[in-house]
């Protein structure tokens, strides 16, 4: 960890000298959410649920994202690298190689022509209306369709735009967010995605995922297909809806699917130019544990309902307290079908 950090900043100490030389252009941003959460299921290991990989750690002052991120470009090709650490890369990439575990992006690109991009590496995932960066969400903790769908993925994707309004995109990965292949015969899966911007406030995205997530001799194919609108109503009044369904199939080669279903629906209105408040309703339906496992009986089957406060210092520095109540059908949350926690954060990117 600590050689990672030295070579970024030893090439960001190098860039003007470097930048003169081959008319590179570098930059660089970092980003901080710093946060304080409280779990009155009071779990006894501190850690809150499995199925939530942000803000993980109960009753303790603690870092979710700290990132670090350099970009080069030279002339149409361009290289992102981001370094992270917090509770975020211990929860998201803990079944990866330590090599990886505090890598949150490292890619390649190169601008084909004005429409065509092509890129390669680890990357973003083309799913979802949340990232890892919570200053960028409407919510301070993520959707539990967010936490339980990739959040990044590593492979090759080209990009098309073919206007102002469409873009469409292709991925080729190593799994369902993988960086390191579990195993070698492990099928490559794909991905597509629609990105429809009729006007400046309204987005509608449609994205799938087809892969396998074992070894060939026990394949299981899954399908996924994520849908979501944002629309901003006005300078104020903001609205997200998504859906997420998915499909594995029972055992290799049959006809027969587990499926899971989730919905989220975020309103957020911003008071002024420090103060805003978002509310959030949500379900998230798994009952053969297909991405969840609970082992109890009717497998994981929540819904939720939250709202947070933000304070705005500055267009780089936000304060957020959120509340969020969690309903499950089984008492998942340390022996209670219920579970409430309050979560507050202090996130600065630069």
């Amino acid at each position: 960890m600590r050689f990672f950090f030295l070579c970024f900043i030893i090439s960001i100490r190098a860039v003007p000298t470097y930048a003169q030389n081959d008319n590179t252009d570098w930059s660089w941003s970092g980003f901080v959410d710093a946060y304080y959460g409280y779990d009155f299921s009071k779990p006894v290991s501190g850690d809150r649920p499995g199925f939530l990989y942000n803000h993980s750690r109960h009753n303790e002052f603690n870092v979710n994202l700290a990132l670090l991120r350099m970009k080069a470009k030279y002339d149409e090709a361009y290289a992102h690298i981001g370094i992270m650490a917090g509770t975020y890369a211990q929860s998201n990439l803990s079944a990866e190689p330590a090599t990886y575990q505090h890598l949150y992006e490292a890619y390649a690109g190169i601008q084909i022509n004005s429409k065509t991009a092509l890129e390669v590496g680890l990357f973003g995932s083309h799913i979802g209306w949340e990232s890892a960066i919570s200053k960028d969400n409407w919510t301070l903790s993520r959707s539990m369709a967010a936490e339980n769908s990739p959040y990044y993925l590593s492979g090759v994707k080209a990009t098309y735009a073919l206007s102002d309004r469409w873009t469409f995109a292709a991925v080729v990965c190593n799994g369902w967010q993988r960086i390191h292949r579990s195993s070698k015969n492990v099928t490559p899966a794909m991905g597509t995605q629609i990105v429809y911007k009729p006007s400046d406030r309204l987005t509608i995205n449609y994205s799938t995922f087809i892969g396998n997530d074992r070894a060939d001799s026990t394949r299981q194919w899954r399908y996924f297909d994520n849908t979501y609108a944002i629309w901003q109503v006005n300078s104020k009044l903001g609205i997200t809806a998504g859906v997420d369904f998915g499909a594995e199939q029972k055992s290799r080669g049959s006809s027969q699917y587990y499926t899971w279903l989730t919905w989220a629906i975020i309103t957020r209105y911003v008071l002024n130019d420090m103060w805003s408040v978002s509310v959030r309703a949500e379900q998230f339906m798994d009952k053969n544990q297909v991405i969840v496992s609970t082992g109890t009986a009717h497998g994981f089957q929540t819904a939720g309902l939250s709202a947070n406060l933000d304070y705005a210092f500055t267009k780089q520095s936000v304060f957020r307290i959120e509340g969020r109540r969690l309903q499950s059908r089984d008492a998942i949350f340390s022996g209670d079908k219920s579970n409430l926690s309050v979560l507050s954060s202090l996130a600065i990117s630069f």
